[in-house]
């Protein structure tokens, strides 16, 4: 029987390989320091440097160290995912490998989720070394989720550092690009304990960032994805079906009113053109088929949504 630890920290990485043998030495002092039985389960997704071996040299010095290795780059969110499947802590930590996030959070973060009782504790990077070609977009993009999401107390949604009660990880479901969203997604599968700690940023020491602008791009249509999943990923014949419905009632009574405007003024004897010939006919006939199409969308929707086969599969090449 595996037995509980206290702490398990997840790190996806991707050609990290200068910054993780510190890292380890970083987060194992950190753990002997505070007497917390731990895990760190590295996450290589994919690296074509060396840092599997690095990995796998950290796994042969300390036991508290496991790597599991993708074929090929699956992405941030994918590695999570894999991740949260393989711990077996009572507070999961994550954080990025690039020496960005300080391990010295990890043990406030703790106790605010064992003794506090929150599910979710997202870091903050308050002070940030970055520039502001990265920090202005970062500031619109955690405004909009704030709006969208409803959780206001959050200012940083896309920090790598976080501390979730194991129940949060072990129910959500971390795919595509949605790894800056798991907040979001906790707030949604019910855990609404939900706070930040502001945290120390660190200058990037080794190598260069792996993220360029189109992440901000990704992550607004993302935002609409998980919205809408949320909202109607269950019902989707609620917003399809109604958008059908109103859309071909629209239609229809045009389409009614242009013929009962046509026989009216037949029975006046008043001259009229033939309703083919008048242009409001067609944005009526338009309107109720696009209804129907929609109508129709929901239904194949509630469908697909009854028998929805598994999303993620991830090819593993090497595990620990």
């Amino acid at each position: 029987m595996n037995e509980a630890l206290d702490i398990s920290i997840v790190i996806p990485l991707f050609n990290e390989e200068e910054s993780l043998p510190e890292l380890s030495e970083w987060i194992e002092k950190v753990m002997l320091q505070h007497n917390f039985s731990y895990e760190i389960i590295f996450v290589d997704d994919g690296s074509t440097d060396g840092s599997w071996n690095i990995i796998e040299q950290l796994c042969l010095k300390n036991t508290a160290i496991k790597g599991i290795k993708f074929r090929r780059n699956y992405g941030k969110s994918a590695g999570l995912n894999v991740g949260f499947e393989a711990t077996k802590g009572t507070v999961v930590f994550t954080m990025d490998a690039d020496l960005q996030d300080s391990p010295d959070e990890l043990p406030e973060m703790y106790n605010m989720i064992v003794n506090d009782k929150y599910d979710l504790v997202s870091g903050w990077k308050k002070k940030r070394y970055d520039p502001l070609s990265k920090t202005i977009p970062t500031k619109l993009f955690n405004w909009a989720t704030r709006k969208m999401s409803g959780i206001n107390n959050l200012h940083d949604f896309n920090c790598g550092l976080k501390a979730y009660r194991k129940e949060v990880i072990k129910t959500i479901e971390v795919y595509g690009e949605m790894h800056r969203y798991i907040p979001v997604l906790a707030k949604w599968a019910g855990f609404s304990k939900i706070t930040e700690k502001p945290v120390q940023h660190q200058e990037r020491k080794y190598g260069v960032t792996k993220f360029g602008l189109e992440r901000f791009i990704n992550g607004f249509l993302d935002l609409l994805s998980i919205t809408f999943i949320a909202r109607f990923g269950k019902r989707p014949m609620h917003l399809f079906g109604t958008l059908g419905t109103l859309m071909f009632f629209i239609g229809f009574l045009s389409a009614f009113y242009i013929g009962i405007m046509k026989l009216y003024r037949l029975n006046k004897g008043i001259d009229t053109i033939l309703v083919t010939d008048n242009p409001y006919f067609y944005i009526a006939l338009t309107s109720m088929i696009l209804g129907s199409l929609l109508f129709v969308s929901g239904f194949l929707g509630e469908l697909i949504s009854r028998n929805s086969p598994t999303r993620n599969t991830y090819h593993i090449e090497k595990k620990i």
